[in-house]
């Protein structure tokens, strides 16, 4: 069974959204920009003895949704063992590619996908292998 391990974030003014959440939850970040290839804000949203999940917060790549335009919401990443596997099910079962499989260099493979109802969602297999 995949359980959820990883949220995001999308922000107009990244600045703007890390300071609103350091502000209300007491959220720190860590900057994986460079890792990633582009502007990328790990969210540590408590201690590691603690229940709970770590994010990201990035740039939204269009235009944020207007009022009554549905949700606009925090895309969840389930953490998966073959990640292969798993597109491979989630394509089965009606699912599309949003963003394709790519490295985390030397962390993970990541990729994700939109469900029957259009929700976009994550996969990530922890690999540091990938290249």
């Amino acid at each position: 069974m995949s359980r959820v391990v990883h949220f995001e974030i999308q922000a107009e003014d990244v600045e703007r959204a890390k300071t609103f959440y350091a502000d209300v939850f007491g959220w720190t970040y860590e900057d994986y920009s460079q890792m990633v290839g582009s502007p990328y804000f790990g969210i540590v949203t408590g201690s590691g003895d603690e229940p709970g999940i770590n994010g990201g917060l990035l740039p939204r790549p269009a235009a944020t949704p207007g009022e009554g335009q549905g949700t606009n919401a925090f895309v969840c990443t389930m953490g998966v063992g073959d990640y292969d596997v798993t597109e491979q099910k989630i394509l089965e079962a009606g699912g599309r590619v949003a963003l394709p499989k790519c490295a985390l260099p030397g962390m993970a493979w990541q990729g994700y996908y939109l469900d029957t109802e259009g929700n976009t969602f994550g996969i990530h297999q922890p690999d540091p292998e990938a290249r």
